[in-house]
């Protein structure tokens, strides 16, 4: 079934314009930017912003505009990205004790990873993602693992390309992501090394609903001092954790659903 396509002309349409334009690294974005990013005329970015002030998706200041906090709550409201954070936070507690690195929890949307949870402390390496933030599947280890078991169809579609490049090492020929892609589902763990930013190595694996990959866990370290290798049993099991638990609660009448 083709999924509806929102009309960009509508007035929902060009909220979401002026919503979506917001970078995860922004504090406030002023009305004047706000129009050269959705290219809307700037009487109607700011007729439409006044709505979405009321409403509390956005937040107005003497600096721009910020994003508001009803965003928030309402995104806490969806029920499966929830579920998925409450039966997987301990688990990736447990990981982060255990390695010391930076932990993540990604979903797939499209041909890009969404970051929705990162634990890391003090000495976390600097890593180019973010709570909210986007990747691209086939840079990162978190992508490779969702990519490896998405439908054929898909893979077949990314591998075609072009491949974005957003490091040196970056994998951009098919052929050998699809050799990768291969192996990640016979071992059951994805790597990357430096693929999405120099300097920071990675393992991940994917939470599994059957065949189908519903999110992926990684840990993500210096390539001076992590070696991903010798983590990957702790990874994997964390996923079959989540995806065990996940699956008790799909159940009706199993405890704890």
């Amino acid at each position: 079934m083709t999924e509806p396509k929102l009309d960009e002309r509508s007035v929902l349409g060009r909220a979401m314009r002026i919503l979506e334009s917001f970078g995860v690294e922004d504090r406030a974005v002023g009305l004047s930017e706000l129009a050269r990013r959705t290219g809307l005329p700037k009487a109607t970015v700011y007729r439409i912003s006044q709505d979405l002030t009321a409403a509390r998706l956005l937040t107005a200041s003497p600096e721009g505009y910020r994003l508001g906090r009803g965003l928030f709550e309402l995104g806490m409201r969806a029920a499966a990205e929830r579920t998925l954070l409450e039966v997987a936070v301990p688990f990736l507690q447990d990981l982060y004790t255990r390695t010391g690195e930076t932990v993540h929890l990604g979903v797939r949307d499209g041909d890009e990873v969404v970051y929705i949870s990162k634990l890391g402390g003090h000495r976390q390496a600097r890593s180019p993602s973010r709570v909210g933030g986007r990747m691209p599947l086939s840079c990162t280890a978190i992508g490779k693992a969702l990519l490896a078991h998405s439908d054929p169809l898909t893979i077949d579609r990314i591998l075609a390309g072009p491949l974005p490049r957003r490091a040196p090492r970056t994998i951009v020929a098919p052929g050998v992501l699809r050799t990768q892609l291969d192996h990640i589902v016979d071992q059951g763990v994805a790597y990357e090394y430096e693929e999405s930013a120099l300097g920071l190595v990675c393992l991940a694996a994917p939470i599994l609903d059957g065949s189908e990959p519903v999110a992926a866990i990684s840990v993500t370290g210096p390539a001076g001092r992590f070696r991903p290798e010798t983590h990957a049993t702790p990874v994997r099991a964390a996923a079959a954790g989540v995806a065990s638990i996940l699956a008790r609660r799909a159940t009706p009448g199993e405890p704890g659903s």
